[in-house]
């Protein structure tokens, strides 16, 4: 039987919203490994809005994190308040700095974050399911927030980003690109993605590995 996904985007744009690059080649590695997957995103504000060519905020600008997130998926995502965990096998988050700021608070917080409610219950209701949860680039930060404490993920080797994730009482393993950290008891699968990779090639090779090894949690 088929197995289907819930792909979590937390808007467009790698400084305010999901990282392009990382949402589509997640796609096309869900894809090639024959899982379907259905986009969806918290009907929210975001954080704010940054100019991706200058790198500056955008004063007065305001934007909606499933608006942002219809132009990756071609208009084809859903409301996260709206859609129910029961009717997917895992969900997977991509990265960009939106998940830190719109999935999160973990930019302006750090190890003292908080996590979208909304966000936080459907994740959460996978792990305790024991349905697999997949967190890519700064994503694992809400490792422990999702699946609990003690549990073992990477967000690459950043000593800052990784003393916060210890900080919120998960186990981080410094991982290189192309690699994965699998918890096989918590089903959680973390990859670094952009946090190290320095072209498209390099964080797909991570990613899609980390969705070679979602696609074997399932069978």
């Amino acid at each position: 039987m088929t197995k289907k996904v819930a792909v979590v985007l937390a808007g467009c744009g790698v400084y305010d919203g999901a990282e392009v690059n990382e949402a589509v080649l997640t796609l096309l590695s869900l894809d090639q490994q024959g899982i379907e997957y259905q986009c969806v995103a918290p009907n929210i504000e975001q954080m704010h809005v940054v100019n991706h060519l200058t790198g500056a905020v955008a004063e007065g600008e305001g934007r909606n994190v499933l608006v942002e997130a219809a132009r990756i998926a071609r208009g084809n995502v859903l409301d996260l308040s709206q859609v129910s965990p029961d009717d997917y096998d895992a969900v997977v988050v991509p990265g960009g700095f939106g998940v830190a700021k719109n999935l999160s608070d973990f930019a302006v917080a750090g190890a003292d974050m908080t996590v979208q409610i909304d966000f936080l219950q459907f994740a959460q209701a996978f792990h305790r399911a024991s349905k697999p949860v997949v967190l890519i680039c700064i994503a694992p930060v809400m490792s422990a927030a999702i699946c609990g404490e003690g549990v073992t993920c990477t967000i690459g080797s950043d000593a800052e980003i990784a003393s916060a994730v210890v900080g919120m009482k998960a186990n981080h393993y410094d991982c290189p690109v192309g690699q994965c950290v699998i918890d096989e008891d918590k089903k959680l699968i973390t990859t670094p993605a952009y946090m190290l990779a320095n072209s498209v090639s390099e964080a797909y090779e991570g990613i899609a590995k980390t969705i070679e090894a979602l696609k074997a949690m399932l069978d």
